[in-house]
């Protein structure tokens, strides 16, 4: 686990430069450093050592030196791989992964992309072509950011490392503010940073001659029609899984497991068996805001010392500014910070976790995806009638119990629903925004993906577009962030090839049985974990914005970013202080709307005014 970075093409004290960008993404990499040089090519490296402590160090070259290869990630089955190269007459002169990568690059090229098990954003350099070749992981869990800058191109694990490039111009992309507003993240491919893209999950790029080209190898597509009975699925699904973990166990350092309350992480750390487990929660805010004491007895319950802090709000308040410099790009998901501290207090006793991240995209987990059963009787009701019944309840008070179910019912699925977080609507962002950008709406965006997923039943697609798009924008580009800012890695076991290959057939009937959500993942951990714990609501990770906001120090800090010369160039400032007024006096819950804003503020300050 580490940093990468490379220029590939001419630029003017490219050493320095490059001495620069590694230097900025130290804390991925805090165990060492190295360089690659060739004419037309130069490569960085920032080592977290978890394989091969002694002899992996990276940049790494093959044995007549004409390939290069900087990594940041794991790939679980190398082992296997390595004894099929070895018959292939590879030599390997280390025992870690990174060079099971180069000589499978060697032997394979591109289609070695889809032999691997693992996280990865990698890329490889051929001295003889003069050519790159990069990739990024199936599910996007390790991240690979570009740009080409007249004619040279510029590659990293943080956009931070790309901006220490000289001939970059610094500045918003106000196209992906917009999207930002309803998505609470960057949902375009082009960065906050405009001319900085991110190579997409499941992609691969190469540049040669000048010339940059973007493949796909790999798309997560649900094919929910196994015709295995319940109790094939459930014994298929336990023995992934524990094959899963055991694989993502491979390290020469200890591995410890985060814990919440939740069924997900639950499982990860009962079947593990690791040593220790870590959570956090909030003090004086109750249970709803503190998964603590819930962790402590499932660890003692199954063997396991547990870690806990208690996170103060003056402390949250105090980390936003550091989340937001590690995130890279504005990310509205409060809980962020909270995994922040998370990553933090684990840090201080292990060097890897796991973590049950991608469960509920993949095993159909969240609460909303029972909302198609719900809204069934809506099928009976024709549409026009249903149009009048939105109509009615657009004009009710927002918070009243029943209006969104109401408007929800009218409209198609494409319409409504773009994923985990719909923040701001294309017409509410439209009056917010001062500059009129004019992007598509969320529903345009997302057109394509709906149209590839038709026939498919309504929660299905919702997960499906999940994958795509939430999985990679928001939870694992936390994961990520917030863990390598402490020089943590972490590791989901959820996210592996063949975890995937058994969800995606789990038929529509079994994942959300009896309302129940991801109930084949459940009926897996009824095995392994107290019945209250497999049976547990999803909770997310809860953090307590919506009661801080109202309270006068928050208040007074959030209205002073509300009203300041940055909120004005972007935002229609009163419209901004009538969210916060609503909210603190009750008459709606504005707290994500307030803490979207809030965040790409905060970001602002400072990756623009610091």
């Amino acid at each position: 686990m580490c940093g990468i970075c490379g220029i590939i093409g001419e630029t003017k004290d490219k050493e320095k430069v490059l001495a620069r960008m590694m230097k900025v993404m130290e804390h991925r990499g805090p165990d060492g450093g190295d360089t690659y040089a060739s004419d037309g090519a130069l490569l960085g490296f920032r080592r977290l050592s978890i394989i091969d402590l002694d002899t992996g160090m990276q940049p790494m070259v093959n044995e007549d030196g004409s390939m290069a290869l900087v990594f940041n990630g794991e790939i679980y089955n190398y082992q296997t791989l390595r004894k099929v190269l070895k018959q292939k007459g590879h030599e390997f002169r280390n025992s870690s992964d990174s060079e099971v990568l180069l000589h499978g690059y060697e032997e394979y090229q591109k289609e070695l992309l889809g032999k691997l098990r693992g996280m990865f954003g990698f890329a490889v350099w051929d001295d003889k072509k003069k050519s790159l070749f990069a990739a990024r992981d199936y599910f996007g869990i390790k991240p690979f950011y570009y740009a080409v800058v007249e004619n040279t191109l510029v590659f990293a694990s943080e956009i931070k490392c790309i901006l220490e490039y000289p001939g970059y111009q610094k500045k918003v992309n106000e196209e992906a503010l917009e999207q930002y507003l309803s998505f609470q993240y960057s949902a375009l491919p082009e960065t906050f940073f405009k001319g900085i893209y991110k190579l997409l999950p499941g992609h691969y790029l190469t540049f040669e001659n000048q010339e940059l080209k973007v493949g796909r190898y790999f798309e997560p597509t649900l094919d929910p029609g196994a015709k295995e009975s319940e109790s094939a699925m459930i014994a298929e699904t336990r023995k992934v899984m524990n094959q899963s973990v055991k694989r993502h166990l491979i390290s020469d350092v200890e591995v410890g497991s985060f814990l919440s309350s939740g069924v997900d992480s639950s499982l990860i750390a009962a079947l593990s068996k690791c040593n220790r487990t870590f959570t956090v929660g909030f003090a004086h805010e109750g249970d709803k805001y503190n998964e603590i004491t819930y962790a402590k007895e499932l660890s003692k319950k199954i063997g396991i010392e547990n870690q806990c802090k208690y996170i103060s709000r003056e402390e949250f308040k105090e980390a936003i500014p550091k989340v937001m410099y590690h995130m890279d790009e504005p990310l509205a998901d409060a809980s962020a910070v909270a995994l922040y501290f998370l990553a933090q207090e684990a840090s201080k006793k292990v060097k890897v976790v796991l973590s049950g991240e991608g469960a509920d995209e993949i095993f159909g987990g969240y609460n909303i995806y029972l909302e198609p059963k719900a809204l069934g009787w809506s099928r009976w009701i024709p549409l026009k009638v249903r149009e009048k019944l939105a109509s009615v309840a657009e004009r009710l008070p927002r918070h009243m119990k029943g209006r969104n179910y109401l408007i929800r019912a009218a409209r198609p699925l494409s319409e409504r629903y773009i994923g985990n977080a719909y923040i701001f609507t294309a017409d509410e962002r439209k009056r917010l925004l001062r500059r009129k950008k004019e992007g598509p709406k969320p529903n345009e965006l997302l057109k394509k993906e709906y149209d590839k997923m038709r026939g498919l039943p309504d929660s299905d697609q919702m997960q499906a577009l999940d994958l795509v798009y939430w999985l990679p924008g928001d939870i694992l580009l936390k994961a990520d962030k917030m863990s390598m800012a402490h020089s943590l890695e972490v590791r989901v076991p959820f996210l592996d090839k063949d975890v995937f290959e058994v969800a995606r057939r789990i038929p529509h009937s079994l994942k959300t049985k009896k309302y129940t959500t991801k109930y084949v993942l459940r009926k897996v951990a009824d095995e392994y974990l107290p019945e209250q714990v497999a049976k547990k609501k999803k909770l997310g990770f809860p953090i307590p914005i919506r009661n801080w906001f109202k309270e006068e120090d928050w208040y007074q800090q959030i209205k002073t970013a509300f009203t300041g010369e940055t909120a004005a160039k972007y935002f229609h400032t009163k419209r901004l202080v009538r969210l916060l007024e609503e909210h603190r006096s009750g008459r709606e819950d504005n707290s994500r709307k307030i803490w979207t804003v809030y965040a790409f503020l905060v970001w602002h300050q400072v990756f623009f005014e610091a």
